[in-house]
């Protein structure tokens, strides 16, 4: 009797092994790179693997994190000379971005240099901009929708905008409307997740546009529960506590201005289809539109800047469906209270705060941030923008947008919210 059940422990005991082990290995890009090289978490050796001694012995941890930590000890030598090869040949790469798409030929870029402006002491700058998010998050008498929950009560479809690279030990937050195209470029090249011929990319601007924002080039926190299941949890929270995070944030309604400006007074189809119609038939009292953006722009159909704004004032939208993502709010789409970031950039300072994370994510050598674009939204022109907007409106426009503000240490724009 007692051998029979030995016997079936044993075969419970191996099955669960080899369960954990495909869900482990089942990524060819997967957590065997965790303990990578980034400036918040230096390069390990053996020894210094949380879990384990200098003689070898391992210290008390949770299963779960001593089975993945004895994994990744075992693999860290072959990542190790794998990562070195690979920025090798990386290094070999063009230093200026080369433009090839057409859309950014058109758009532009500041070629010019920004090193005599790289006198903002970086440093001091960070410390700031995350002891104000920390404040805020902790002030109760600060509050806002989501604010209370824990990163265990995100649902998963929430956690879309979190890319991971593996191969460096980075988390990156994206934000439509600031520099996201560009980042995910970067992450791209950094994980080496899309091919070029058989290559992976060495140069950000190389990458099509229309691969940067397919959905399946990055592995991103929503698709953990497909590959690890009821572990998926628990890795994430592995990854979050050891790998460096960090997003980039904008001026909120410089933001809207930059996404109205991009979706609605260029021809885009999908947002014609999906927001123009249904705000000029609400807000304009437009009926029997065209069916396409084309002619809709050529008999002058287009949604006005209050559209805009009487839609995202609207109770009803959100009755239908979340904000998309190009003006949902930063704290719905990064959770900046459930998730301690490493790093805070910010648009109005992107070329000093790109070159600083670069070099403190240890990645400088490997690739450059690609240069601005020329015709930025600039926050000069907020006053225009809004001069008619009823004041009333843009007073609702502040609360619903009052976290990101706050949050992120945008001074509240008094000029508009007064007579």
């Amino acid at each position: 009797m007692t051998k029979a059940r030995l016997l079936r422990l044993s075969v419970v005991l191996v099955s669960i092994f080899m369960i954990l082990l495909i869900i482990v290995y089942w990524d060819n890009v997967g957590t065997a790179h965790f303990y990578l090289h980034t400036s918040f978490s230096r390069p390990h050796s053996p020894e210094s693997i949380p879990g384990i001694t200098a003689g070898g012995e391992w210290e008390a941890l949770p299963e779960v994190d001593e089975f993945l930590a004895k994994l990744l000890s075992a693999s860290l030598k072959q990542n190790s000379s794998t990562s070195r090869k690979t920025e090798q040949l990386l290094v070999q790469g063009s230093n200026k971005p080369v433009v090839s798409n057409l859309e950014e030929n058109i758009r532009g870029y500041d070629w010019s240099t920004h090193n005599a402006r790289n006198s903002l002491d970086q440093e001091k700058l960070q410390i700031e901009r995350q002891r104000t998010l920390r404040e805020f998050c902790a002030n109760s008498s600060f509050a806002f929708p989501t604010k209370e929950r824990s990163f265990d009560d995100i649902p998963n479809y929430e956690l879309n905008h979190l890319i991971v690279d593996d191969r460096h030990g980075i988390i990156y937050c994206y934000v439509p409307k600031v520099a996201c195209t560009n980042w995910k470029r970067v992450m791209i090249v950094l994980s080496e997740s899309l091919l070029d011929q058989g290559v992976p990319y060495r140069n950000p601007l190389d990458i099509p546009r229309e691969h940067v924002h397919n959905t399946s080039t990055h592995l991103t926190f929503n698709k953990f529960w497909r590959r690890y299941g009821k572990f998926s949890r628990h890795l994430m929270k592995i990854k979050l506590k050891k790998y460096t995070k960090f997003l980039f944030v904008r001026d909120p309604f410089v933001r809207l201005i930059s996404a109205f400006r991009s979706k609605f007074e260029l021809e885009n189809e999908e947002f014609y289809r999906r927001f123009a119609i249904p705000m000029l038939k609400l807000y304009s009292n437009h009926t029997n539109l065209p069916t396409s953006v084309s002619e809709a722009f050529g008999a002058g159909l287009k949604v006005s800047f209050s559209d805009f704004i009487q839609y995202l004032l609207d109770p009803r939208t959100e009755k239908m469906a979340p904000f998309n993502e190009h003006w949902r709010q930063v704290y719905r789409l990064c959770h900046p209270c459930q998730i301690d970031y490493d790093f805070i950039g910010k648009l109005e300072t992107l070329d000093e705060d790109a070159a600083y994370l670069l070099q403190l994510l240890k990645v400088d050598r490997l690739l450059r941030f690609p240069p601005s674009y020329r015709n930025r939204t600039a926050s000069s022109w907020e006053d225009d923008w809004f001069a008619k907007i009823p004041l009333a409106w843009r007073q609702q426009l502040y609360k619903l947008y009052e976290a990101d503000f706050v949050l992120f240490g945008y001074p509240k724009p008094e000029n508009l919210l007064k007579d």
